[in-house]
């Protein structure tokens, strides 16, 4: 019996299933495309738009696209299990009759333009996920934090994965299948709040960072000026000029040398944490070119040889000083410096610094509860306590209240329960232990050698103290000279142990 012999049988495309899967596909497609040939040519696109037109409609259609070959290959079965119903037979296809080339041609036109159009979406859907707006905008609330900070920070031109992914297909794919777990975590609240620091799964940062910043072709030194305002009624500032050695390998000798020498340009530098955010740091290990092996045991943390055996020590990289490269949560003390240098809060307020670091330190629910306290406490004080500077500089009063609110939403997020005392700035020393984690002067090597805490191992102070007595004078290497007499050498401390965030010179 020929093709043409056969009784005429109803589609195998016509099953609830398919039929189901026809609507869901047609319906996605008439909606998807529009939009994403209106986003082509739009210059700003909604995030959440973005995630309908290239991540919810094509899963969709495709799911649609399923449920037809799904419904068509149950139908086959079903009727294959009843004689009574036919089964078509695969279609003959004869070239030489018109009806089936055109039938061809049409096929093949429209399998191109599904082709053209998938891949269109493709590309596009690859760019949105790896753009600044997916990582920081979709995942609104979980991820405010980062993306506010990131706003803020020199990297904030320099795009999410270009540091959290990278070159490369392996991490590419390795990002993607991380994103899944954290998609599952967005979507059942099951992340953690704050998000928690260091990040395990971060690619070496001498595979990113140094894509653009390269150690081993720094060299030399580079002075700058620190301004701080201290919490008395005159906000006095002080002045700190400042030789900071940031050395790396110098092109000409080859030798390693300053802040950089760590960057295992010349050694190798490992270590070994006793806590998950690698702020207690008891043993460290420096490899020489030549294979000689020193070890540094901290003599207020010792570990036992078991603990030292047992862990797996990480080597140094850039991000253990620079743990805060984009996402910097600034302290209170230090984001009013800024606002007084600048000139966004006039320091010629009364204690103007004092009452805004108290006001940011305090304790809020949420951001909108933080943000009426601040613009309420602020102009309070002033009304109460200066009530002739309140009637006549209202305006300027004002103006620091909402400019102090402005750092709070910039640097603090009740919510995710994140600011700079869970996020620390390892760079420096003055907030956190930052460099005292190992430079502390208790870490010493069986055969005798410490490492260091002398201060001027990685920068000189060349001048400092209120900006009109440094006018004129020579720049010449000296001790530090705190701006306040604390009745002791505060050298012999760590600057953490009073400065910690909240508290001005």
């Amino acid at each position: 019996m020929t093709h043409s012999d056969h009784p005429k049988s109803p589609s195998l495309l016509r099953n609830p299933v398919s039929f189901v899967g026809i609507v869901v596909a047609a319906m996605s497609t008439a909606f998807g495309l529009p939009l994403m040939f209106l986003d082509m040519v739009s210059r700003r696109t909604h995030p959440y738009l973005a995630v309908l037109i290239y991540l919810v409609l094509p899963f969709v259609a495709t799911g649609g696209v399923g449920l037809i070959v799904f419904g068509a290959l149950w139908e086959r079965w079903r009727r294959r299990r009843r004689p009574e119903l036919i089964v078509p037979p695969l279609p003959q296809i004869d070239l030489n009759q018109p009806a089936h080339q055109a039938a061809v041609v049409a096929a093949v036109t429209a399998t191109m333009v599904i082709v053209i159009l998938l891949s269109i979406t493709g590309y596009r859907a690859y760019h949105f996920t790896e753009s600044v707006k997916f990582c920081g905008l979709v995942c609104h609330q979980v991820m405010k934090p980062e993306y506010t900070a990131y706003q803020y920070s020199p990297h904030a031109r320099v795009a999410c994965t270009q540091c959290h992914v990278g070159p490369g297909a392996d991490w590419f794919v390795r990002s993607k299948l991380s994103g899944l777990y954290q998609v599952y975590a967005v979507t059942t609240h099951r992340y953690p709040r704050p998000i928690e620091t260091p990040v395990k799964s971060l690619r070496p940062a001498q595979e990113t960072c140094e894509q653009c910043h390269w150690p081993a072709k720094f060299f030399g030194a580079q002075q700058k000026t620190f301004t701080h305002y201290l919490s008395d009624e005159a906000n006095s500032p002080w002045q700190i000029q400042m030789l900071i050695k940031v050395g790396g390998g110098n092109p000409a000798t080859g030798g390693a040398s300053g802040i950089h020498w760590h960057m295992n340009i010349a050694k190798t530098i490992e270590y070994v944490a006793a806590d998950k955010q690698r702020e207690v740091i008891p043993w460290v290990r420096v490899t020489e070119p030549g294979g000689h092996v020193r070890v540094y045991q901290s003599t207020e943390v010792p570990l036992s040889p078991a603990q030292v055996t047992a862990a797996t020590p990480r080597q140094m990289d850039c991000v253990d000083c620079h743990n805060r490269p984009s996402h910097i949560y600034t302290p209170p003390d230090r984001a009013l410096d800024a606002a007084l240098e600048q000139g966004r809060i006039d320091s010629s307020l009364p204690y103007v610094k004092r009452e805004a670091v108290r006001l940011l330190a305090g304790t809020y629910r949420s951001e909108a509860q933080a943000m009426a306290a601040i613009r309420t406490g602020l102009t309070r004080f002033y009304e109460t306590t200066y009530p002739d500077m309140w009637r006549q500089r209202q305006a300027d009063i004002q103006r620091a209240a909402e400019e102090t609110a402005k750092v709070f939403a910039r640097t603090i997020f009740p919510e995710m329960k994140a600011d700079w005392r869970v996020h620390p700035n390892h760079i420096g020393h003055r907030n956190t232990d930052g460099c005292f984690r190992c430079h502390d002067g208790q870490h010493a090597s069986a055969d005798g050698h410490v490492i260091t805490k002398d201060c001027n191992a990685c920068h000189t102070i060349l001048a400092q103290g209120a900006p009109a007595t440094l006018q004129g004078q020579p720049l010449r290497e000296q001790p530090f000279q705190h701006p306040v007499d604390m009745g002791m050498d505060v050298t012999e401390q760590k600057c953490s142990l009073c400065h910690n965030g909240t508290t001005g010179l």
